[in-house]
């Protein structure tokens, strides 16, 4: 069903969403704050807005829910959560989320809103499955699920012609990743990844400054964070004992594809992404959002080899931390290159163009260009040319890529019919490939040399199986 956009409303609509979009890395802001305290505009009518459903209703969930809701042109209209509540007292996000709180929440907001324009209301369910059947009207879908059910959410919403955005990764494997890159360029709709630094104005200028030759050719590429540092450092293994299922919980829908396995607490609601069968480690976790303007600036497709070592891991647990290291051929005038990814607290050297005692931070990347180094921290935000004089001496470029409000608005502006994302499925898909490659060499204990067509290792038959992994029935996989 298509909506209208924001053509011909006044012009503080747009500056009022421009607000509440800005900072969506933070991802779990967990208030609502009506657009009628901040003196926002009649909204429009229900049949003239974005029919949004959410999957998924955690941390990443919530805060992409709050995102959306505040905008003019969405209505919230069904969420989906195989848990009623999500605790996150453990976590450094606090309170709690869930399906029963993001009811609330759109219920809430709802109520606050009715002065402003009338609400169709808002429906729950575990199974986004059902959710579909059942929901007709539904325009868009956000997937925020854990890692290994993005892809069966983002096909089953694909295939019937909705809107789709998808937490990054976009997906739990290379051979998924290609499937949801496929089936959204064969359903001709708007979709994005949520890596949020994609939309901002840092990634930007680095393309722009590089593409002006800042630092000249680009040969060596480091990015790193700091993710599953202290996370993942006292896991050994999968827990030995079942524990009886929590109440409010569908432990058979949170498996979705994964193999069968019993309940235990330490899984969920965060430490999933330690465990192969659901998670895809902090490489999974950051790369797609540090390695970001990497991939856009020097327009990386598939690398030729790829290659990685890590801390202590078995069949079962990520590692802690590891070293991923990339190799690209030339592309057209640009030479070939290395990417190193870094994580769990394990860095880069420090590039000895950087001032000392300058604070060199535990989330980002730079490119070392042949004469230069440009230094950006995590989710591509702050580029500064290295040492500082050389940026205050460079004389920018003007600006040749277009600006966007948002990560959340641009997408529903593309899905009103406007410019496509930055981060579409045919960008963020090649992106997590790469980002997911590291795991497959890791795992394989070799250097693999790619064949990205055939999605294949050819020097590594046994790392099929981490390509294309086994799924359980019933998810279209």
């Amino acid at each position: 069903m298509k909506r209208k956009g924001n053509e011909g409303q006044p012009k503080a609509t747009n500056l009022t969403r421009r607000t509440f979009v800005a900072g969506s890395a933070a991802a779990a802001g967990l208030t609502i704050v009506p657009r009628t305290v901040l003196g926002g505009l009649v909204r429009p009518a229900p049949s003239e807005r974005i029919n949004v459903a959410v999957i998924g209703t955690g941390d990443m969930g919530m805060g992409d829910l709050n995102n959306l809701i505040r905008l003019d042109d969405v209505e919230i209209v069904a969420v989906c959560d195989v848990a009623k509540v999500v605790d996150y007292s453990r976590r450094e996000f606090g309170g709690v989320a869930g399906l029963d709180f993001a009811l609330e929440t759109v219920k809430r907001y709802n109520a606050e809103q009715a002065k402003s324009g009338s609400s169709s209301g808002c429906a729950g369910y575990e199974d986004f499955r059902e959710m579909f059947e059942m929901e007709g009207d539904i325009d868009a879908v956000v997937v925020a699920t854990p890692d290994h059910v993005h892809a069966a959410a983002c096909l089953a919403a694909l295939s019937r012609g909705k809107h789709v955005y998808c937490e990054k990764p976009l997906t739990h494997s290379v051979y998924e990743t290609r499937m949801v890159t496929e089936a959204a360029r064969k359903a001709g709709v708007a979709t994005q990844m949520g890596n949020q630094g994609n939309s901002g104005e840092g990634i930007r200028l680095a393309v722009e400054w590089i593409r002006d030759g800042a630092i000249g050719p680009v040969r060596e590429v480091h990015a790193y964070s700091s993710s599953g540092k202290l996370a993942w450092t006292n896991l050994r293994g999968r827990p030995e004992e079942a524990q009886p299922v929590r109440e409010g919980l569908n432990w058979d829908l949170w498996l979705g594809p994964a193999p069968e396995r019993p309940y235990h607490s330490e899984y969920e609601p965060y430490n999933w992404r330690a465990y192969w069968d659901f998670g895809t480690g902090a490489i999974g976790d950051m790369a797609c959002h540090n390695i970001d303007p990497a991939v856009w600036a020097l327009d990386l497709g598939a690398p030729s080899t790829v290659e990685a070592s890590a801390t202590e891991f078995n069949d079962d647990l990520v590692p802690a931390g590891g070293i991923y290291t990339y190799e690209f051929p030339a592309r057209g005038d640009m030479p070939p290159v290395t990417l190193k990814w870094y994580d769990g607290g394990i860095m880069p050297p420090r590039p000895k163009e950087l001032e000392a005692g300058r604070r060199f931070s535990d989330e980002g990347i730079y490119f070392v260009g042949d004469d230069g180094v440009l230094l950006m921290g995590g989710w591509s935000e702050s580029p500064r040319l290295i040492p500082e004089s050389r940026m205050r001496a460079y004389e920018r470029p003007p600006e040749t890529i277009p600006r966007v409000e948002g990560h959340h608005s641009s997408w529903i502006d593309a899905c009103s019919g406007g410019d496509k994302t930055s981060s579409n499925f045919d960008y963020a898909g090649p992106l997590t490939e790469l980002v997911l490659l590291g795991n497959v060499a890791l795992r394989t204990g070799k250097r693999i040399h790619w064949d990205s067509k055939n999605l294949r290792a050819t020097n590594a038959p046994e790392a099929d199986k981490y390509i294309r992994p086994a799924f359980r029935d019933g998810y279209g996989l």
